[in-house]
């Protein structure tokens, strides 16, 4: 007598205090249209290294990795971690840039049902002790060689402050002042007995697979959860969309910790068989013997790191001539002209929906625009700033919010923001400007600006409240405002516009930072501009506008250029 088949639960078994799920219903609409499956991240990986074993996955000047050994060593860390006394749904902090080991903590965890909470290697205290404590975070990762900052010792201080924190789990080295050694958590295990006791876990598709992180507007980051089939989802968009093939090279230095590597580089190129270059840091040096030793297909060139190439680019130390694609937030032509290599424009955000432009769109697309969605299933909304009122003529700017099968319902134990971040009917406000433009039948939108408080530095959302209260508390500033100032690398630095107390000394951006790293802030949010007025402007309610500041400094660069042009001439 033949069974009937037992049909897949959807939805999360197992529900974590603080995360929001997305309903049932929703859930059971995505897997029927075969959007969702019933796949893990860590299945889908193993599934890749199982079918790519000899190929190259990682690859750099600390040495290669195939498939094979990275599902070999990730499932002895697994093992390892599990061992060591941490439990499925518990968190790590991974504070450490790019490099083998961080890719294989972080796929040892997704194997071990641990949660990896994302932040970056240049945080300090004042970020790392609220993320380890708003996700009572167990354990904190490492890279325990870093000659300009001692991480262990950080990792120590953390400890005392914070009460969940048990372990440091240190990268490289000899492990000291407590710390676990990676390697030494490898050892500890052999494969078989590694193997036997994962397939003891039973992980969810449908449960949280990683913490992220959104920028916001105010205070610290918020922590994003992206649940194992939906970031699967959306990373298999993502490499359908560019055309990622097992025989292409990934050259993409900015932090894999981030959401633009993690979904769009690092997971898809791995789900497909792709080789990862891993870079040895961001000198100019290191950067173009990566590239010229390994000829990348792929290329995610940014402003700052296109500009961090630029004199080997104007000595022709570096060729281009390998690549067959580049992602970049903007300046498409201007990269094209540069490189000579085909240019995408990407648009995205941690909390949900992808966007590029692609092979084929007309031209006006391709440099002006940031395309569509990756996904057929994502819907993008345009409404008018600060309602409900939806946008339906082409060519007009809204406040755009979306949905769909990878964009979130809620951020981690933060329901006041989510009251703010969603519609009435859940889509996701995203706080940027777009406008939709109608071509030939398909729809494509242009980035236009932003209607939250944040500064766009290379990528990096920087809080300018977060950066405003931080300085409230310097003892010559009365009063701050900060605004982002038009930059052509990094598309916009901080500025701070400062009234001094009375008979204080206007203080310098040296020591501003000075002030800010002794409060724990990490230092790519440092004011690069300092101002000193005496009022600011205000609007007609009385309130304080900054469009009118971000116009003040934008002036005063404009002007300072036509002096500096001006003096060039004569």
């Amino acid at each position: 007598m033949n069974m009937p088949a037992v049909k897949p639960i959807v939805g999360v078994q197992s529900a974590l205090p603080g995360v929001v799920y997305p309903p049932v219903a929703e859930l059971a609409r995505y897997v029927a249209a075969g959007a969702l499956t019933h796949e893990t991240l860590a299945g889908a990986l193993r599934e890749s290294c199982s079918k790519n074993a000899e190929r190259i996955a990682l690859c750099g000047p600390a040495g290669d990795i195939t498939y094979r050994a990275l599902d070999e060593l990730t499932d002895r860390l697994a093992a390892g971690l599990l061992q060591l006394g941490l439990k499925p749904h518990e968190r790590v902090v991974f504070q450490l840039g790019n490099s083998n080991e961080l890719v294989l903590g972080f796929i040892a965890c997704l194997k071990a049902a641990i949660i990896p909470v994302c932040t970056l290697a240049a945080h300090r205290e004042h970020e790392i002790s609220y993320l380890a404590r708003h996700s009572s975070a167990r354990m904190q990762f490492v890279a325990g060689d870093d000659a300009k900052f001692d991480d262990v010792a950080f990792a120590r201080q953390m400890q005392d402050k914070v009460e969940s924190l048990q372990w440091i789990l240190q990268a490289r080295g000899d492990a000291r002042d407590g710390a676990v050694s990676l390697n030494g958590l490898i050892d500890s295990v052999s494969l078989e007995d590694a193997r036997k006791l994962l397939a003891e876990l039973v992980l969810d598709p449908f449960q949280v697979a990683v913490f992220q992180l959104s920028g916001g507007t105010t205070g610290v980051p918020k922590i994003i959860p992206r649940f194992n089939n939906e970031y699967l989802y959306n990373m298999r968009c993502v490499a359908a969309v560019n055309g990622y093939t097992a025989d292409d090279t990934l050259f993409m230095p900015l932090p894999m910790m981030h959401n633009l590597n993690m979904g769009c580089c690092l997971g898809p190129f791995l789900l497909t068989g792709g080789r990862v270059t891993i870079a040895r840091d961001l000198g100019l040096d290191s950067l173009v013997e990566l590239f010229n030793g390994y000829k990348p297909t792929w290329a995610v060139l940014g402003g700052p790191i296109l500009e961090k190439l630029r004199p080997a680019i104007e000595q022709n130390r570096i060729s281009f001539a390998s690549l067959r694609g580049i992602n970049s937030s903007n300046n498409a032509a201007r990269t094209r002209k540069i490189t000579g290599a085909p240019v995408w424009h990407i648009f995205g955000m941690t909390e949900g929906v992808i966007m590029y432009t692609r092979k084929g769109d007309p031209q006006e697309v391709i440099d002006t625009m940031v395309g569509r969605p990756v996904s057929s299933l994502d819907q993008v909304r345009l409404f008018e700033v600060g309602t409900e009122v939806e946008i339906m003529q082409p060519g007009v700017e809204g406040e755009c919010a979306f949905a769909g099968p990878y964009t979130i319902h809620g951020y981690f134990d933060a329901p006041d923001r989510d009251r703010e971040a969603f519609t009435s009917d859940g889509f996701y406000r995203s706080g940027d400007l777009m406008s939709f433009h109608d071509i030939d039948g398909v729809r494509h939108y242009k980035f236009c600006g932003r209607t939250k408080d944040v500064v766009d530095r290379g990528g990096e959302k920087i809080n300018s409240g977060e950066i405003e209260l931080m300085l409230a508390g310097h003892p010559d500033v009365a009063t701050v405002a900060v605004v982002g100032m038009p930059d052509p690398v990094y598309r916009e630095r901080v500025c701070a516009f400062l009234i001094l107390k009375g008979g204080a000394q206007t203080p310098t951006v040296k020591s501003i930072g000075a002030f800010l790293e002794q409060s724990g802030v990490a230092k790519f949010k440092w004011p690069e501009r300092i101002e000193v007025v005496k009022e600011f402007p205000m609007t007609g309610s009385g309130k304080l506008s900054k469009p009118q500041l971000r116009k003040t400094i934008t002036d005063m660069l404009e002007a300072e250029q036509a002096r500096t042009l001006q003096g060039e001439k004569s």
